[in-house]
C-alpha cells in the first residue's frame, strides 16, 4: 500500500497553499464581518480550474478525481472555511449532479461556464419541514404543456444568491412518497425563480445562505434532471460523494486551527517560559495533531474508493462523522490554547470555533451519519 500523495497531488497543495496565503488569508475578517461573498477570489478559483475539480475536459474541467478535490478543499479551508465551503458546494453538489444525472445535452449546456467559474451552482434539498426527512417536502412540480411549473421554498441553500445554476428537488408525484421526487435545473432569471431571504449566520459568514423561492416558476420540460421521480433517490448518491467534500472540510480547518494554535503556544510566555513548554499545552497539541491525521486518512481514503467506482455510503459518513467532530475539538482546544485572546476577534481561534460547526450539521448532521453507517454495517452482515 502506497499513502504517498503523487508529485502533482503535491504540486497542487502547494499551489492552493500559497494562493489561500496571498490572496484569502488578507481578507478573512473583513470577509467574515462583512458577510461579504468573495467574488474577486471565486473568480480566480474558476481561472485555476477549481470550480469544475471532477468535470472532464471535454466540458472545460481539470478531469481530477476526488482524491485532489479533497485536497483543494482543505487547502482552502485551512485558511478560510467560508471559501471552502463556496467551492464545495458548486462541485460536489450542483456540478456533480449534472455531472452523473445529465443529458448529454444539459452537460454540454452547462457544465463547461459552471466548470470555468463562469457561472455559480447551488443545490436546493431541505426546506423548512423536510431536512433529512425527505417525506417533508413541500415544493411541488406539476406538468404543464412545455414543462413543469414549480412551486415552493427551499432553505439552507449555499450559493444560492449568487448561482447562475440551481438545482433543486420537487414533488412530482406525492403518492410515490420518495419515488415521486424529481430534481431539476432552474436558471437565474427563470420566472417565478428568485432567492429569498440571506440567513446571518454564526460562521461560514462570507459564504451565503439562502432561501430559494418558486412562484408559479415555469421550467422547460428539458431541464428535468435525471428521470422523473428519481430525483431523490439520485440526491442520495450525489450526498455520498458531497460528505467527502465536508469531511475535507472539516480536516483542512482543523489543521488551520491546529496551526494557529502551534504558533500561539510558541510565542505566548507565562512564568518565564513559552507556553508549549508546558505539558498541559504539549497533551493538546499532540491529541489535536492525531486526531487530525486520522481525519485525514479516512477522508482520502474515502475518495480513493470514489474514485475507483466503489460504493462509498459508508465510508463518506465515517469521514464526514468523524473530521467534522474532530474539526470541533481541534478549534475548541485552539480557543483554549489560546486563552482570553481566543475569545477575541483579533486572534483566529474564535473563527475557527464558529466555523467549524457546520459540519455536524450540513449534508446530514453527525447524528444521520451514524444512522448511515449503523445501517451499512448491519446491512453488510445480513
Amino acid at each position: 500500500m502506497d499513502f504517498r500523495l503523487s508529485d502533482d497531488q503535491l504540486a497542487l497543495q502547494r499551489t492552493l497553499r500559497d494562493f489561500a496565503a496571498r490572496e484569502i488569508a488578507p481578507h478573512v475578517m473583513e470577509w467574515d464581518e462583512a458577510q461579504t461573498w468573495p467574488a474577486d477570489v471565486v473568480a480566480q478559483l474558476g481561472q485555476m480550474g477549481m470550480m469544475g475539480v471532477l468535470v472532464p475536459a471535454v466540458y472545460g474541467g481539470s478531469g481530477l478525481g476526488y482524491v485532489e478535490y479533497a485536497l483543494a478543499i482543505a487547502e482552502l479551508a485551512r485558511v478560510d472555511g467560508s471559501v471552502g465551503l463556496i467551492v464545495a458546494a458548486h462541485n460536489s453538489l450542483c456540478v456533480n449532479h449534472l455531472l452523473q444525472f445529465g443529458s448529454e445535452e444539459q452537460k454540454e449546456r452547462y457544465l463547461p461556464k459552471l466548470a470555468r467559474g463562469e457561472w455559480i451552482g447551488s443545490w436546493s434539498l431541505t426546506e423548512p419541514q423536510a431536512g433529512s426527512d425527505a417525506s417533508g417536502t413541500r415544493t411541488t412540480a406539476v406538468r404543464t404543456a412545455d414543462g413543469w411549473r414549480l412551486n415552493g421554498a427551499k432553505t439552507f441553500t449555499t450559493n444560492g444568491a449568487h448561482a447562475e445554476v440551481c438545482v433543486a428537488m420537487a414533488v412530482t408525484d406525492r403518492n410515490q412518497g420518495k419515488h415521486g421526487i424529481s430534481a431539476f435545473i432552474i436558471e437565474r432569471g427563470t420566472p417565478g425563480f428568485r432567492s429569498g431571504k440571506k440567513e446571518n449566520k454564526l460562521g461560514m459568514r462570507a459564504s451565503e445562505t439562502s432561501e430559494i423561492i418558486f412562484e408559479d416558476c415555469l421550467v422547460p420540460a428539458g431541464n428535468l434532471l435525471g428521470a422523473e421521480g428519481a430525483g431523490f433517490v439520485d440526491a442520495l448518491q450525489i450526498l455520498d460523494g458531497g460528505r467527502i467534500g465536508i469531511a475535507a472540510l472539516g480536516w483542512g480547518m482543523a489543521q488551520g486551527a491546529c496551526a494557529a494554535a502551534r504558533r500561539y503556544a510558541l510565542q505566548r510566555r507565562q512564568f518565564g517560559h513559552a507556553i508549549a513548554e508546558f505539558q498541559a499545552i504539549q497533551w493538546k497539541l499532540a491529541d489535536m495533531a492525531t486526531e487530525i491525521a486520522a481525519a485525514g486518512w479516512l477522508t482520502l481514503h474515502a475518495a480513493w474508493q470514489k474514485d475507483q467506482g466503489e460504493s462509498v455510503t459508508q465510508a463518506s459518513a465515517m469521514a464526514k462523522l468523524y473530521a467534522s467532530e474532530a474539526a470541533v475539538r481541534a478549534a475548541n482546544e485552539c480557543v483554549q490554547i489560546f486563552g482570553g485572546y481566543g475569545f477575541i476577534k483579533d486572534y483566529p481561534a474564535e473563527k475557527y470555533y464558529r466555523d467549524v460547526k457546520l459540519c455536524t450539521i450540513g449534508e446530514g448532521t453527525s447524528e444521520i451519519q451514524r444512522l448511515v453507517i449503523a445501517r451499512e454495517l448491519l446491512e453488510n452482515e445480513a
